[in-house]
Parts: structure tokens; C-alpha cells; sequence
């Protein structure tokens, strides 16, 4: 009897060393009182400290475990809080940064697993790796490597998984990029939709939820409020992606706001700004997906040829601009790149996305056309109409041009071995027959090409007696 008694002692002490303790509602978050829809600063005094730079706070799903990076490139360390003994603790450097740079630490939506990126981990290829590591005890384990064919010779920072194990990160060229998780194994990487991918984003650190229903992403994209602004995008029914939303100038400041999460109890955004963590009211979830979606290109507009003389025809495709709150919601106009109108030969029909009329010359004409919402919202996209001669198989003999020097070091000159006083065209391509210089002229012209790669080019003449062709060296 005493034997079972005691042996039912030291099962409650094992139990309760063992079970995890939970954290009393005064004590999450450190205590602090919650954000409203107004920003505040995260842990002031514990985790944001003024004349320090704090980035990318992840908390764990139990709430009793914060993760966030401190430091410059390359010397960053992934620092670790823990609630222990009904407290908090100081802060520590995590057991897989201790002699690395680790950091963009997120938790698994389960919280059994903590991923980051890693400079140089264990791995056959040296720098940045995206890696993971499990819990061993109260610690965590070193880096595991996440292998090929998420890691490659470029760098890999930024994870987040979903509830799949799939994941979302970037690449070493800013782009962020996404790999399904199939049959227990990641299939290769795809590029996100240039959507997220805008030319001028320079680091998008994604955050997905969970379900995937929403992507919440930084960058530097045009009509933003200075720096890197967050956006936000929402998945449709066809698995596509809204065009991102600016989160607005109360989150959004002049200043760089970046590494964003939402808490497991879906409550708070957390996010950087100006070298500080900051957290949020996350209602702007639901409240902006109701708002208006501004229309975006979704498939550039080719060039268009003419020729003089003979009538021409252009119908814009549907499929050119996307917008997300239907595309009968918008109207078009169309002018000249440099703002002057159309000529007078070439007609804008509205109602059809239609240019049309007859040219009576040589000209390369620079369009822009622009859709525009019942809101206000617009986008613009822009083509070239190059008009050229008509050419018959017996016009195609070569005229006589000198191109000089060639090869070139950057600039050339065309010279035409005839005295009519009447204009070429010239097109220089690449061998992949992009036009990546054109213009008119009558008897000699100098052309600039120190902004193109070394290389061989097309060269072709347009005039009333044919086309010429010749190549352009670049060394």
C-alpha cells in the first residue's frame, strides 16, 4: 500500500514537470496592453529597445515562446524568450544561432518546428540555406538542412510554411518563390506571379496564412508612402491571387516596414518599422478585402507593325488588364507615352479596344493605354506601332549602308550610299528578335549602345526601295 502511494507521488511530480504550463491571459504577450488599429511598439523595454536593431518577432502557437533576430548582416543571431516558472525570460541567443548568423525564425502553424534561414549550415553549398530545427527537451535542435530542391548555389532566406507543409521564401535575387509540399517530399520551385514580383519590390519577406487564404508581402512598388510598404493580397476561388492592396499610411510610413506575421490567435499583425517591432490590430484583414481592387496589367501588349498606305487594324486583347472587382468595370484611353494625343490618321474606339486608320508615313509610335475603374483606380500598359514600307520578294535586295565603327565598342554610325532625300527607318535586335533600338533618319546617323550586352545584333533598314539587313557587333 505505501508502495502505491508513493508511487502515485512521484507520478503527479513527473506529470507536473512534464506538462507544459500554461500562460495566464495577464501574462501573454508580456503583459502588454493589446493594440487597437493604431501601431504600437512591441515589448518596449524587453524586446524593442531604443539605439538597437530588432527584426522579424515570431510567437509560438502556445504562446509561451517568442523568437526575433538581432544585428547587421552578416553577424545576425536569432535570440530566443522563454515563460518559464511563471515568467518570462531575458533574452538568449537560440541554441542554432550560437556560432551562425540565423534569423526570419517563424514557427510551424503546429509549433513542433521552428524555421529560418541559416548562413552557412551544414551543407554541401555554403551560404544562406532555409533550414528547420525540432524541439529536443527545452532546446532546440541545430540546423537541418531543408535539402534540394528548395536550397541551391544561390541563397535562400525568408520561410514561411502553411498548413500543408508547403512553403513560400526568396530567392537571392529578392524574388519570392514557392514550393509545393507532395507525397512527403518539396516538388522545384516556381517564381510567384509578377504580381508579388514587381521589378521595384527588392525583398518581398512573405507571410502566408495558415489556409492560405491571404499573402501579406513588402515592397517598393510605385504609389506606396516611402521605402517598402506592406501589401496584401487575397487568394480566389480559382487558386490565383487579388492584385496586393497597401495596407495604408497608419501602418505604412515613409520609412521601410517589412517582416510581417499574424499571431496564431489571428488577433495581431506583427511587423519592422524604422529599426523597430511593432504590432497591430490585424481587422485590416477582413476590412480591406472588401474594398476596391485597382485593375493591373496581366499580359503585356506586343508591338504592332503597319504598313504605309494601307489600313490598319489593332484590337486590344481581353485578356491584356485584370481586375479583380470584374473587368466591365472599366474604361479606356489611349495616347501618346509622352502625353500628347494620338495622330491624326490613328482612331481610339473605346467600346472595343480598337485602333485603327491608314498611315501616310514612316513613324514609330510610343501608346499608352490606360484602364480605368468605377473607383478612380487605373493601370496603364505600353506598346509600340512600328509603320513601315510594303515589301515584295523583289524588294528585299540589300541597299548599300556603311555601319562604322564594327565591331563597336558602343556607339556606331550608319551611313547610306545614296543621296535621295527620303527617311529610313533602322530596327537593331537581339537574336531573340527583341527591338531594342529604332528611329529614323535621312542620310547618316550616330547610335548610342554602351547600355547594351556584348554580343551580335540585326540591323534592318526600312526604306521605299526595301529592307536591308546587316549585324552589329557589340565587344
Amino acid at each position: 500500500m505505501k508502495k502505491s502511494a508513493l508511487l502515485l507521488i512521484l507520478l503527479a511530480v513527473f506529470c507536473t514537470c512534464t506538462i507544459a504550463q500554461s500562460i495566464p491571459p495577464d501574462s501573454l504577450y508580456f503583459g502588454q496592453t493589446p493594440p487597437g488599429s493604431i501601431p504600437q511598439v512591441f515589448a518596449p523595454g524587453i524586446i524593442s529597445l531604443p539605439g538597437r536593431i530588432e527584426y522579424g518577432v515570431s510567437i509560438a502557437p502556445a504562446g509561451d515562446e517568442m523568437v526575433f533576430a538581432l544585428g547587421i548582416w552578416p553577424i545576425k543571431r536569432t535570440m530566443i524568450i522563454r515563460y518559464e516558472n511563471n515568467h518570462w525570460t531575458s533574452p538568449d541567443t537560440a541554441s542554432f544561432s550560437v556560432t551562425r548568423s540565423a534569423e526570419e525564425a517563424i514557427y510551424s502553424p503546429g509549433g513542433e518546428r521552428v524555421y529560418y534561414y541559416a548562413f552557412n549550415p551544414p551543407n554541401p553549398n555554403g551560404g544562406s540555406d532555409l533550414c528547420y530545427s525540432v524541439k529536443t527537451g527545452n532546446d532546440w535542435s541545430q540546423p537541418i538542412n531543408l535539402g534540394t530542391p528548395l536550397n541551391t548555389v544561390q541563397d535562400e532566406y525568408h520561410p514561411c510554411i502553411v498548413a500543408d507543409s508547403s512553403i513560400y521564401f526568396e530567392n537571392s535575387s529578392g524574388k519570392i518563390c514557392y514550393s509545393k509540399f507532395q507525397d512527403g517530399a518539396y516538388l522545384p520551385r516556381i517564381l510567384m506571379p509578377p504580381i508579388f514580383n514587381d521589378p521595384n519590390m527588392a525583398w518581398g519577406n512573405p507571410y502566408v496564412a495558415p489556409d492560405e487564404s491571404y499573402f501579406i508581402f513588402n515592397s517598393s512598388r510605385s504609389g506606396g508612402f516611402g521605402g517598402t510598404d506592406l501589401y496584401i493580397s487575397y487568394k480566389k476561388t480559382d487558386g490565383s491571387w487579388t492584385n496586393p492592396k497597401n495596407l495604408g499610411n497608419i501602418i505604412n510610413t515613409a520609412t521601410n516596414e517589412c517582416g510581417s506575421e499574424i499571431t496564431d490567435d489571428n488577433l495581431y499583425m506583427t511587423y519592422v518599422s524604422n529599426n523597430d517591432i511593432y504590432w497591430v490590430g490585424s481587422g485590416f484583414i477582413d476590412s480591406l478585402k472588401y474594398t476596391n481592387y485597382a485593375p493591373y496589367v496581366k499580359n503585356p501588349i506586343p508591338q504592332q507593325t503597319g504598313i504605309v498606305g494601307q489600313f490598319f487594324s489593332f484590337t486590344v486583347p481581353d485578356s491584356t488588364f485584370m481586375d479583380d472587382d470584374g473587368n466591365n468595370t472599366l474604361s479606356y484611353t489611349a495616347a501618346l507615352t509622352n502625353g500628347n494625343p494620338l495622330p491624326g490618321w490613328l482612331t481610339f474606339t473605346e467600346s472595343t479596344v480598337t485602333f485603327a486608320g491608314t498611315p501616310a508615313e514612316l513613324q514609330t509610335l510610343n501608346i499608352r493605354l490606360t484602364a480605368t475603374d468605377t473607383a478612380g483606380a487605373s493601370a496603364s500598359a505600353t506598346f509600340k506601332i512600328v509603320i513601315g514600307y510594303h515589301v515584295s520578294v523583289e524588294q528585299t535586295v540589300q541597299q548599300e549602308f556603311k555601319v562604322f565603327p564594327n565591331p563597336t565598342g558602343g556607339e556606331v554610325t550608319i551611313t547610306l550610299n545614296s543621296n535621295e532625300d527620303k527617311s529610313t527607318t533602322f530596327e537593331i535586335c537581339n537574336l531573340n528578335g527583341k527591338v531594342i533600338k529604332t528611329g529614323t533618319f535621312k542620310s547618316d546617323i550616330s547610335i548610342n549602345l554602351t547600355d547594351c550586352h556584348k554580343g551580335m545584333y540585326i540591323l534592318r533598314l526600312f526604306s521605299c526601295n526595301g529592307i536591308s539587313t546587316g549585324k552589329i557587333f557589340i565587344q
